[in-house]
């Protein structure tokens, strides 16, 4: 029994491991230089067998006989290579370069398709790299980039960065590396500050005892610790001429330097082969002081960094790994520019003669710097193999990004006027003639206010003198007007701009196009409404009709009018007079309305039906009320009626019973025949209204329509916000 248990103990711990799935890494290596990088975690994954499942894809340089075929050293390391992609276009231009990245990107879906790994690795800035990430991208592969957020200063810079906005996870090298990957808005907790993996060999093989025997293997026989320069340069694709020159000039101080030098080719970036006819034409092959190689194994090119007398160029390597050895280092050009370095690097940005680089070399050479572990301590690949142990597959592949705060959009700042969109505002009212600077909020920042002249032609020139004036304190505002929003009383087509009728509140205002003459004016776009439209488009945009799909606007004032909104749209009608809710009817034998009609809202409920009915009263000396004192000179108007009622004046309250009744018995029509979920009442007597309206919609609404609910508007100006509205609408692209 107890072997029993044993064996079925055994079998539960098979069965665990077995449904516990490894997670299957795909490192993807394209030349000499990721490849240092790389191995290291490639050995870490390889150790760890239970839990990682290794695929190996090699292309780019590693498989060109000119750069030294370097896939070799991969198989002589004991990886196995999945797949081996020649991606190279040949030419080293930067057509080359291009038709490399289409031709990996042409040759990788297959084998990412077949290998089907759960995570990618990509490595740097390399154009192959670029091409890697883009497909895994593409293909919804998980992408895990090293050496992300670092700066070079040159077009490495925009692969880099573009490659870390691809890539789902990160190990950075430096905290300013993570600093900049934070900046650039990737999210902190997939950030892994790692330190870069080659530390994790360079700093244990570095003192080898045997290093003597490797540097007279590349150098001579006849050298001496630390007699010997190290160069390798790298052309720089933004300005390929000044890194021929600059190459050059490297060459001629080396040779008048007169020191021992191994030199290094450059890498398969457009401009390389240039160099290589400037390096052959000057015989460094066959210099006596010279040894030119195309690749040197990783651990040995250590050896002889850290033992160099000096190393001159601009690989990545000067500025990296020479530092944890305190190699003196001469960093040429701007390929570099960005990175941060010890104390052992000397910057030679520029030289118009080789004299400027010898003079660098009398200065550096033989010298011997504190070790720097700026980019490393030697652990990079047990953090790394942590971090992935905690990849998570069942999470979303939509990677998120973690943007700043967005700053308040009223600003203080000329230079982000974008943050303060404004229209221009008009309300042209049977009195008044105003105009408001309105910002995308709704707040009116500054209001003009004149007299409605009675002719045409003056009221045409003082709305165009206002916009003006407006415009110009428009910019100590700061504030940019998109364009000009018009609300007017009578019908109006808002199409083309066109009053096609006024009320006779306006004189001379039937068949005026407003849209021509003031866009003329002023150069911007101009949108035209109807006044009790423009309330109801103010309330969808600012109001209680903001995310209501159907709602209804009634402007108690003067007149009655108002506006439909409906599936959130507003309602202008076949001759542009929907909503005209005012003349509706609610007796056949009413009193006379404006219209010509009799019995209509306006007719019972309106300001000028009030004060009418007032006048009546007072003059039949029925006006009166306890506490109300009405002077000889005052004209009379609907507020004496409304100041009547309240002090308990029956006469008035009669007066006013029935007009609202009137308005409530209009508004009960209104929602049996459009059906809106919301009343919303504005003007002066709004607030006197919404009780009584309501009631009476409890009383006579159909069951389905009693709860429907009436409120006052909380908007000071209806008129001016909705033509805002129409303007802030339309110029940003949004729905009217």
């Amino acid at each position: 029994m107890h072997r029993s248990r044993e064996k079925m103990d055994v079998e539960k711990m098979e069965a665990l491991n077995q449904s516990k799935k490894k997670l299957r890494v795909c490192v993807a290596t394209c030349n000499r230089a990721d490849y240092s990088k790389l191995a290291p975690i490639m050995f870490g994954i390889k150790s760890n067998p239970d839990e990682f499942e290794l695929e190996v894809v090699v292309l780019g340089s590693h498989l060109i006989d000119d750069y030294g075929n370097t896939f070799r050293m991969i198989e002589q390391d004991d990886f196995d290579i999945g797949s081996k992609l020649h991606t190279i276009v040949r030419g080293e231009d930067e057509a080359a370069m291009v038709e490399s990245v289409g031709l990996a990107l042409v040759k990788l879906p297959d084998v990412l398709q077949r290998l089907h790994p759960d995570i990618l690795v990509v490595h740097g800035d390399r154009f192959d790299a670029l091409a890697l990430a883009t497909a895994a991208a593409l293909m919804n592969i998980r992408i895990f980039h090293l050496e992300g957020g670092e700066i070079s200063g040159t077009i490495d810079d925009s692969i880099r960065h573009a490659i870390s906005k691809l890539a789902h996870y990160h190990a950075c090298c430096t905290r300013m590396a993570e600093q900049h990957l934070i900046a650039m808005c990737e999210d902190h907790s997939r950030i892994l500050l790692a330190g870069c993996p080659s530390y994790d060999k360079l700093l244990s093989s570095h003192c080898r005892e045997d290093y003597m025997d490797t540097i007279r293997s590349w150098i001579g026989d006849n050298i001496q610790d630390h007699d010997y320069i190290v160069a390798l340069q790298h052309p720089v694709t933004t300005d390929i001429q000044h890194s021929i020159k600059l190459y050059g000039l490297m060459l001629d101080a080396l040779i008048s330097f007169n020191k021992k030098t191994l030199i290094l080719f450059p890498n398969i970036d457009a401009g390389s082969k240039e160099m290589v006819r400037v390096m052959r034409k000057k015989g460094i092959e066959q210099h006596p002081n010279f040894r030119a190689v195309k690749h040197i194994p990783f651990e040995q090119f250590i050896q002889l960094v850290c033992h160099a007398g000096c190393m001159i160029g601009n690989s990545s390597c000067g500025v990296r790994e020479a530092g944890a050895f305190g190699t003196p280092v001469i960093n040429l050009g701007t390929r570099q520019t960005g990175r941060e370095t010890g104390e052992n690097v000397l910057h030679v940005r520029d030289a118009d003669t080789h004299k400027k680089i010898y003079h660098a070399l009398e200065l550096q050479f033989g010298k011997r710097y504190p070790c720097s572990k700026i980019y490393g301590d030697g652990n990079a690949v047990q953090r790394i193999l942590k971090f992935l142990r905690t990849v998570d597959l069942n999470e979303p592949l939509q990677k998120t990004f973690c943007f700043p705060p967005v700053k308040d959009p009223i600003s203080q700042d000329i230079d982000h006027i974008l943050e303060t969109q404004s229209a221009l505002s008009v309300d042209l009212g049977g009195t008044n003639l105003r105009v408001a600077i309105v910002c995308m909020k709704g707040n009116i920042l500054k209001k003009y206010t004149e007299t409605n002249p009675n002719t045409f032609e003056e009221r045409m020139f003082l709305i165009i003198k206002m916009c003006k004036d407006a415009m110009r304190d428009a910019v100590g505002l700061n504030c940019r007007i998109l364009g000009v929003g018009v609300s007017t009383g009578g019908r109006v087509n808002p199409q083309e701009g066109v009053v096609l009728h006024s009320t006779n509140l306006i004189q001379e205002w039937s068949s005026v196009d407003l849209r021509t003459p003031i866009s003329d004016a002023l150069g911007l776009s101009v949108w035209v409404d109807n006044d009790g439209n423009c309330a109801a488009l103010a309330e969808r945009k600012f109001g209680h009709g903001r995310r209501v799909e159907n709602f209804v606007t009634i402007i108690t004032g003067t007149g009655i009018g108002g506006g439909i909104i409906h599936q959130n749209e507003l309602i202008h009608g076949s001759t542009f007079c929907a909503a005209e809710l005012g003349h509706i009817k609610v007796s056949l034998e009413g009193p006379e309305c404006s219209c010509g009609s009799h019995g209509c809202i306006e007719a019972y409920a309106s300001g000028l039906a009030l004060q009418r009915e007032a006048k009546r009263l007072h003059d039949e000396d029925l006006l009166k009320a306890e506490g109300m004192d009405i002077k000889l000179s005052e004209p009379i108007t609907a507020a004496h009626l409304v100041s009547a009622a309240r002090m308990g004046n029956p006469k008035a309250e009669a007066v006013l019973c029935k007009a609202s009744t009137a308005l409530g018995v209009g508004i009960v029509n209104i929602l049996h025949i459009v059906n809106p979920s919301l009343v919303i009442l504005s003007g002066v007597l709004a607030s006197y209204y919404k009780e009584p309206v309501q009631h009476v919609i409890s009383e006579k609404a159909l069951i389905s329509s009693q709860s429907i609910k009436v409120v006052t508007t909380d908007l000071d100006e209806p008129a001016l916000l909705g033509a805002a509205s129409m303007v802030l609408d339309y110029a940003t692209r949004r729905t009217y």
